[in-house]
């Protein structure tokens, strides 16, 4: 982003070629959301003997299920896509706001008036 001269600390408005990185990087990241497969949430642990098990937290509860051995890895796949998502969306959301608080003016602050301490009674 291009500096202020005038105020370092007031925000400069997005030039059209920072912008358009913006929407660039903001497609790319809709596109890997449609490579996305099955989610969900939780971790899939091993429980001796020849067991699996499918741990998450529901309604601020730990529910743990019993996993089938062919269960495991489509479990697994959906745990790994579902930390994607939410990996992707931290990022959307970033872009987001800065092209939102940086596409156009936004109000101008006043100045914090200082009003004089006064002692407690």
């Amino acid at each position: 982003m291009h500096e202020n001269k005038q105020n370092p600390l007031k925000r400069a408005l997005l030039t059209p070629a920072e912008l358009s990185r913006f929407e660039r990087r903001y497609r790319r990241l809709k596109e890997e959301l449609l490579e996305l497969g099955w989610i969900a949430q939780g971790s899939v642990l091993p429980q001796p003997p020849r067991a699996w098990r499918l741990t998450r937290k529901v309604k601020a509860k730990t529910v743990s299920i019993a996993l089938s051995e062919r269960q495991v890895p489509l479990y697994k796949a959906a745990i790994a896509d579902h930390r994607k998502l939410e990996a992707l969306l931290h990022q959307m959301r970033h872009i987001s706001d800065c092209v939102l608080q940086q596409s156009v003016p936004g109000v101008r602050k006043r100045p914090r008036e200082k009003h004089p301490k006064t002692a407690l009674s």
